[in-house]
């Protein structure tokens, strides 16, 4: 036993400058396990699009193209969730499912706003939604259009549809 103690004596300074070693390590931030709301599945009851996201996506690329940012607006959030809601339950795509844009934009206040809207379906994620409209010349316009600065989006799961996910994006002055 006595010559435990004394090996212990000996290598206690090696084990205590082993620990101060790891003291000054730089630490390893944690991997992120969640994946960005840009690829999350809305394909599924309840799910919701991440509006701010889909701001900052659309934002980075008017930006890129030298225009100016959007804000959500909630009033235009209710807009395009409702018609987003009105295609689902028909289970097509239209500009018209829920009246006119702008029938749709007076009824919510916004009469006199100047406005472009895409709506579009069987897109399963942001990215995938804001790819094709970015490769589809006129809703590509509708997100380049000059003056803009207020947006809506959202989207409404039918299961029982054709395209499962319909998608509703309002942007105006």
């Amino acid at each position: 036993m006595k010559k435990s103690v004394s090996m212990f004596k000996r290598l206690a300074p090696l084990g205590a400058l082993a620990l101060s070693a790891c003291a000054d390590a730089p630490t390893v931030a944690p991997r992120a396990t969640q994946e960005p709301t840009m690829y999350r599945s809305l394909a599924a009851p309840g799910a919701v699009v991440d509006a701010d996201a889909a701001r900052s996506m659309i934002s980075l690329y008017r930006a890129n193209k030298g225009l100016g940012p959007l804000v959500v607006d909630p009033g235009l959030q209710r807009v395009a969730e409702a018609q987003a809601r009105a295609m689902a339950a028909d289970g097509r795509i239209s500009h018209d499912a829920h009246g006119s844009l702008t029938k749709r934009l007076d009824a919510a206040g916004y009469g006199k706003n100047i406005a472009v809207e895409n709506v579009s379906a069987g897109y399963h994620t942001l990215a995938e939604a804001f790819s094709g409209w970015r490769d589809s010349p006129p809703h590509n316009a509708n997100m380049l259009a000059k003056g803009m600065k207020r947006m809506g989006i959202a989207t409404a799961y039918a299961p029982g549809a054709k395209y499962k996910v319909f998608w509703t994006l309002v942007i105006t002055d």
